[in-house]
């Protein structure tokens, strides 16, 4: 019997998905627990896997339409099995139309057909949404298209060919016009859809809609380093498995200086600035099929072990891609740390609607004179954005300066309860 692949709600909130692609086509075999179509929402991309061995059997939701959640995407089955006849409602209503039309006006059209071809809007056509919106806006007559999808389905490839054909220049090309600009469907070029899309719209939105200022300064982390290596051995024997990461620590150091400063843990909304009560911290991550960011909720409630572990158990589900729409939104300040790439200095981009977020840079070794003598160290470059409409760059001064501080002097990150019992 048919299954219904549907568009599955991956969080709390969410109210509508994006397909991104379909991994099969329509004829193809699919095994139980394969992936069959990526589908998106905000910052989230999982696969929808077959629920069972078959086929393919129909392709409801085109590549980069958006649903409902619930919505019928695709449908699998056994081979040869019938498209249950909800799955194929577009198609049914054009036949309806068609054949009401041709009861209330038989003899009419009998008279037509004997000397003109029938209308092109009288026959069944087969053809996607997708690619019914796509013909739309390219200007093309589906009536003229052949299908080369199933059972002749119109697809975004036949719209997009049809259009190539048609299309004259009005000026004939010379050797100094520039190059042709590359499509989707040649080699070496992807759509920007999906994820990808869904990021580049959130940076220009940031970059258009505030003030944004980046500083920056360095760190001395050389005691920090020293200090975590003796803490992390002296967790081993009553914390197995367990140890701090530098994340941690300049995590712990941002909460600590957020609650200092609380006028970089705000928002502007309708011309009012407003100061969270919670800190809410999101820790950036870049993954496979995009930039992620796990948002770590009452940061400020939670001692540096409770932290630690928060942060790493996000960050594994951030690989394994099982992290839901509720657990990435709603932070309230931002840290990416483009260390691991060897990046110094950069100019992050705000992560709207919060008013700053700390770039972290690739550790490097530096040599200074203390009383007289040349000692080797450690530092990290921090680089600090954040919305000049709310905050001025003093006061901004002076929270980064509060948490290369707490980075510098690292046993002003623990308190008591911060130690396993």
């Amino acid at each position: 019997m048919a299954k219904e692949l549907v568009m599955p709600k991956m969080g709390m909130s969410m109210e509508e998905g994006t397909v991104v692609l379909w991994h099969k086509q329509e004829g193809d075999a699919v095994k139980k627990g394969e992936p069959v179509a990526a589908i998106s929402s905000e910052k989230i991309e999982n696969d929808v896997e077959a629920p069972e061995d078959g086929v393919l059997l129909n392709i409801r939701v085109q590549a980069d339409e958006t649903v409902k959640v619930g919505d019928i995407i695709g449908v699998i089955g056994a081979a040869g099995e019938a498209v249950p006849e909800a799955e194929l409602a577009e198609d049914t209503a054009q036949e309806s139309a068609a054949a009401s039309h041709s009861a209330s006006s038989a003899s009419e059209n009998e008279a037509v057909r004997a000397t003109s071809p029938e209308p092109a809007t009288e026959r069944r056509i087969r053809v996607s949404p997708a690619a019914k919106k796509l013909a739309k806006e390219k200007g093309v007559d589906i009536a003229l298209v052949s299908g080369s999808g199933p059972k002749g389905r119109i697809t975004r490839e036949d719209i997009l060919r049809a259009a190539e054909e048609t299309l004259t220049p009005s000026v004939a090309p010379t050797a100094t016009e520039p190059e042709e600009v590359p499509t989707a469907e040649r080699p070496g070029t992807k759509d920007y859809a999906g994820i990808r899309k869904v990021i580049g719209e959130r940076m220009h939105e940031s970059l258009s809609g505030t003030a944004q200022l980046t500083i920056m300064r360095y760190a001395d982390v050389t005691g920090l380093m020293v200090f975590r290596q003796d803490t992390n051995r002296a967790l081993e024997s009553v914390s197995a498995g367990k140890k701090f990461t530098i994340t941690d620590l300049i995590a712990k150091a941002v909460v600590l200086a957020l609650k200092k400063h609380p006028f970089m843990n705000s928002t502007l909304q309708d011309g009012v600035i407003y100061e969270y009560r919670h800190i809410h911290l999101g820790i950036a991550a870049s993954m496979e099929r995009g930039l992620m960011v796990p948002v770590v909720r009452d940061a400020d409630r939670l001692n540096l072990a409770a932290l630690s572990g928060r942060i790493r158990d996000l960050g594994h589900k951030a690989k394994d891609n099982r992290l839901t729409q509720d657990e990435m939104k709603g932070s309230t300040f931002t840290i990416t740390n483009l260390g691991a790439s060897g990046i110094g200095f950069f100019t992050p981009i705000l992560n709207p609607p919060e008013t700053g977020i700390l770039g972290v840079g690739a550790g490097e070794s530096f040599v200074s004179m203390i009383n007289g003598e040349v000692t080797e160290g450690t530092r990290i470059p921090l680089s600090l954005t954040f919305d000049h409409r709310i905050v001025d760059g003093e006061p901004a001064s002076q929270f980064l300066m509060t948490v290369t501080e707490l980075l510098e002097k690292p046993h002003a990150l623990f308190s008591l309860e911060d130690w396993p019992q």
